[in-house]
């Protein structure tokens, strides 16, 4: 899609193809627990390495339960090879210490007025609102995992399971 860049002091008119008006964002929704992380990680290679060539540059991440970790450190391993992409810890409290050493920067969504017990679902429906693709490892349909998902198909996101 060409992007058209009008500049009113100088009155002309710039247009510019092959350049992308916005990032492929990308979140993760998982269970808790991974059954098999080595197959679960292999997997996770592939489908990241898939969405970075279609144009995936954005990964907004949880940083919660062994799923996210596993999806985190596939993400920062692919940073290496693809250094244009950038992980996000999406954060929904803020007075936690977290450790960010995986990812590139974090994000407080606007959630100082959500009550505590709801911070995370409420956290886990920002990713998926601000994401283009949500990649899913859900074996349970109950819990935060179940719920994220069912969201994210209520809002007919590209859904990668």
């Amino acid at each position: 899609m060409p992007v058209i860049c009008y500049n009113a002091p100088n009155r002309y008119t710039v247009y510019l193809k092959n350049v992308r008006a916005y990032d492929l964002i990308v979140t993760f929704c998982g269970n808790r627990e991974v059954h098999e992380p080595e197959k679960v990680k292999a997997w996770l290679e592939e489908v990241v390495d898939r969405l970075i060539h279609e144009g995936a540059d954005i990964f907004y991440l949880g940083g919660y339960g062994q799923f996210d970790l596993l999806a985190a450190s596939v993400v920062h391993e692919k940073k290496e090879r693809y250094p244009q992409i950038s992980s996000v810890l999406v954060l929904p409290y803020l007075d936690r210490s977290y450790d960010t050493s995986a990812y590139d920067e974090t994000l407080y969504p606007p959630l100082e007025n959500v009550p505590r017990r709801y911070a995370i679902s409420r956290r886990n429906e920002y990713m998926v609102d601000h994401a283009d693709v949500v990649v899913a490892y859900v074996v349970y349909s109950f819990g935060g995992a179940g719920k994220t998902l069912k969201y994210a198909e209520r809002k007919q996101k590209r859904i990668i399971r």
